[in-house]
């Protein structure tokens, strides 16, 4: 069996019972951080991955977040799942030929978004399901178990319709999606709702709410895969921001405080 299919096999076994948590890292560093830190696996952020070019989400190539996605693969032992967007093209075909390049760069997993590109713009629910089902399609070519991500934006960059959220997922499931996502879910009423209306393992992004719920609450609830989307770049982002503000301000260095030190992040970096 070789590594990516052991990769493969561990991931899918991941979905089948508990929840648990599959961070988005956004370069090889914070992968190789977090695989240290424990986790079973990785997602990557397109928001979190193209702001650490320069760049806003969406602007980025398919040809570099593939090359992305082949640097994660080979820098970790953990299986890894990518946001792939729309697929990098409105037709079905374009779905097909990203998950099929997404497997030879290294992933077990993937998701395609019902997200047309444009603020507001869903792809109809027909159109989403026959894209859904390319995916799928070449998702089953592989010679190992590939989780297809279905994801329905209505929540997270379209428009916030729980009715017609369910309807969507409840078609991509019809496809054979093997995990429905719903991003920006708001409330526990919302996920119970989801949860109700397919047979699927959800994804959750964090908690809903200001205060957000805690991993055990979604459990409870048989939430499968919690992720956090762009959360934890931003985290380190805003680190950045302050620091930057302390020294061009007061000039101290107060940020300093508390601070993981180097040998620990070298620690978790090479397994030492």
């Amino acid at each position: 069996m070789t590594d990516q299919a052991m990769k493969a096999e561990r991931f899918k076994s991941l979905h089948q019972s508990g929840c648990f948590v599959i961070p988005n890292p956004w370069d090889v560093g914070s992968a190789k951080v977090l695989e240290g830190l424990g986790f079973k696996a990785l997602a990557t952020t397109s928001a979190g991955f193209a702001r650490s070019t320069g760049v806003d989400d969406y602007e980025l190539t398919r040809e570099t977040v593939l090359a992305h996605v082949a640097d994660l693969c080979s820098a970790t032992q953990l299986p890894v799942s990518a946001d792939l967007e729309n697929g990098f093209g409105h037709r079905p075909e374009d779905c097909f030929e990203t998950i099929t390049l997404g497997a030879k760069a290294g992933l077990v997993g993937g998701s395609i978004e019902d997200f047309a590109g444009a603020p507001g713009e869903q792809y109809p629910i027909e159109e989403a399901k026959d894209r859904v089902s390319a995916a799928v399609e070449a998702a089953r070519a592989q010679p190992f178990p590939f989780m297809l991500t279905a994801r329905a934006e209505n929540f997270f960059t379209c428009t916030p319709d729980l009715s017609d959220a369910i309807a969507r997922l409840q078609a991509y499931q019809e496809a054979g999606a093997d995990v429905l996502y719903a991003p920006g879910l708001r409330s526990m009423d919302d996920i119970k709702s989801v949860l109700a209306s397919v047979d699927r393992p959800v994804n959750v992004l964090l908690g809903p709410g200001d205060g957000f719920v805690p991993v055990s609450k979604l459990a409870e609830l048989s939430v499968r895969r919690i992720s956090v989307g762009s959360v934890l770049a931003n985290a380190a982002m805003d680190a950045l921001i302050k620091a930057g503000k302390e020294l061009l301000g007061p000039g101290t260095f107060g940020f300093m405080g508390g601070m993981t030190p180097s040998s620990e992040i070298i620690d978790l970096m090479f397994k030492r």
